[in-house]
């Protein structure tokens, strides 16, 4: 039998895995410029972490998660996103007690249980920002900013900013009490007026044309905000005015968790299609409390690497993959394919990425390889040259050739190599 990968999990292989690292390093890059430290966390966490984190009610946990008992009997899954895992790291390790707000990033996959299509898949990889431990909307500002940085590395220009907030405790419930009234005047099936009573912002987020016609003229969580979200949201827009950050009012704006509040934002990208958008995130100030913390606000967003890939693929902005190495080694005999192994070795260890050819190639094969490789110079060593102290490096681009002594090989080579 032959093995495939898994339904649903995306795989990036030359020359495609350029664009996938390139991805992840714009926004690593964006993340540390603002002061970010990286974490690293569990892909598998215990499955009432999500639960009490996500929210019951959720898609994300009621009919996504890979969840299952270990050997130990205990109940575990991998996870479907990494805030909810961040927090309580960080609220493990004591992160909270030191400088805040706490800035962390991290990146890697997660798991749903989606039915797969081009942009939405079963293993999905992430880059997350969290900054945990403020009210401050400079900082909702400032993780915006960071992400629209990393997409503008990219060079990415049809991203749009869509942004919200979702008021807080004081302010919600008088909003949720109007949604549920007027949801519970629509023609709506038995599992989703279900979820009226346990969640109505969900309902908002049901992607279904059937229902999206008919919540159009909700009611606005905009029209019903305290005082203070107000005053928060203003100043978030307006700080983003003063980045030439662009963004665009969408009242109806809700993410697919359950904790957030506030600012509330997601990228999208016009090119494509059902799946356009390519990140998003908000103010989570209840997840402490929620899996058993203190009370804690923060705010942070997750982007998914692979839409960002098509986004960058639809916009014709895929990045060439780099050349592999330097300098290839072209060893013609055995004794010579001995010498070369180890030049290989002590130019790596000097600082220059170097590979040679295997297998007793001759020297037709062997410069095939040297030119896939995208060296700029092969080192070419038979019997006679190692007879002489010296080996032939030839400039890949020019064809030049000159001959020079083996223990200036690696001096000669870093001289050339220096821009």
């Amino acid at each position: 039998m032959s093995f495939q990968a898994p339904k649903g999990v995306p795989e990036y292989f030359p020359p495609r895995s350029a664009t996938f690292l390139a991805v992840r390093a714009a926004f690593a890059t964006a993340a540390q410029n603002a002061g970010y430290s990286y974490i690293e966390v569990p892909v598998f966490e215990d499955t009432e972490l999500f639960a009490r984190g996500v929210g019951e009610s959720t898609d994300v946990v009621t009919k996504e998660m890979y969840t299952f008992a270990d050997r130990g009997g205990r109940s575990v899954t991998l996870r479907p996103e990494f805030t909810a895992g961040v927090m309580r790291s960080t609220l493990e390790h004591g992160l909270h007690h030191g400088q805040l707000p706490v800035k962390l990033w991290t990146t890697g996959p997660a798991f749903r249980y989606e039915r797969p299509q081009a942009g939405r898949y079963r293993q999905l990889q992430q880059f997350n920002v969290e900054a945990i431990g403020t009210e401050d909307p400079a900082v909702d500002a400032e993780t915006i900013a960071v992400a629209w940085s990393g997409y503008q590395a990219l060079g990415l220009s049809q991203v749009r900013l869509l942004l919200n907030t979702l008021g807080c405790k004081q302010c919600r419930p008088a909003y949720r009490a109007a949604l549920q009234d007027f949801l519970r005047g629509l023609d709506l099936d038995e599992a989703t007026r279900e979820r009226i009573e346990i969640n109505p912002l969900r309902v908002l987020d049901d992607k279904r044309p059937e229902v999206r016609a008919q919540v159009e003229n909700a009611p606005l969580i905009t029209d019903h905000l305290c005082a203070s979200c107000k005053a928060h949201h203003d100043r978030v827009r307006s700080l983003l005015e003063d980045l030439g950050v662009p963004w665009e009012d969408a009242p109806r704006l809700v993410r697919g968790l359950d904790y957030y509040t506030r600012t509330t934002y997601e990228f999208d990208h016009p090119l494509l299609g059902a799946q356009s958008g390519i990140g998003g995130g908000g103010r989570y100030d209840g997840l402490s409390e929620d899996i058993g913390g203190p009370p804690l606000p923060g705010i942070g967003f997750a982007v998914g690497v692979d839409r960002i890939i098509l986004a960058v693929e639809a916009e014709n902005l895929s990045q060439e993959a780099p050349a592999r190495v330097a300098v290839y080694g072209v060893p013609l005999g055995e004794e010579a394919a001995r010498r070369m192994f180890r030049l290989v070795s002590e130019l790596r260890a000097a600082g220059v990425s170097a590979d040679m050819a295997f297998d007793g190639k001759g020297l037709k094969g062997a410069m095939k390889g040297a030119d896939r490789s995208g060296a700029a110079y092969a080192v070419i060593l038979g019997d006679r040259d190692i007879a002489a102290g010296a080996a032939q490096v030839k400039d890949l681009a020019s064809g030049d050739q000159t001959s020079v002594p083996l223990a200036e090989i690696i001096t000669t080579l870093k001289e050339r190599l220096t821009p």
